[in-house]
């Protein structure tokens, strides 16, 4: 993911996934991080999970049918995903120059690794605003994300509606 990066050039790496809370992080950062300048890169991440196969062969190994159906589908949801978020960088801001990655692993770990990789000024994740109990089983990508990552993190909360 290494990419050079010019003195003047500011770059943002927002993370984005599935999720309306990403959609609305990545909306947000349009609104309201862009200056009216050029020099701006802006980063979307998209991170794939390990995937988990479910099917084992007699021999205790993964089908190799099932092995490129679940591949397939990551592809595919990557790219639903990076075609989801350039729609809306381009409704807010046309001038926006956007580079996609794509990541696989554990979302908090990969994240990291391309803020470092990718010299990322700020990064931008979602909250999705589990509660305590949830919270404390699955973890926090954006807790963990802002106390290990070496730049400014802007974690955006998508107001709840009611």
């Amino acid at each position: 993911m290494e990419v050079e990066n010019s003195m003047n050039e500011k770059r943002i790496l927002v993370a984005v996934d599935e999720s309306e809370e990403s959609i609305h992080a990545l909306s947000w950062c349009l609104a309201n991080l862009f200056p009216q300048r050029n020099n701006v890169i802006l980063f979307l991440l998209y991170v794939k999970p390990v995937p988990l196969y479910y099917s084992i062969s007699a021999a205790g190994f993964p089908s190799s049918a099932n092995v490129e159906a679940t591949e397939n589908y990551g592809k595919y949801r990557a790219t639903s995903v990076m075609s989801r978020a350039q729609a809306v960088c381009k409704q807010i801001n046309t001038n926006i120059k956007v580079e996609k990655k794509v990541g696989t692993g554990d979302a908090k770990e990969v994240i990291c690794a391309a803020v470092k990789a990718l010299e990322a000024d700020i990064l931008v994740v979602g909250c999705h605003d589990y509660g305590v109990l949830k919270r404390t089983l699955l973890g926090s990508v954006s807790d963990y994300c802002s106390k290990h990552v070496k730049c400014p993190t802007v974690v955006v909360k998508k107001p709840k509606t009611e």
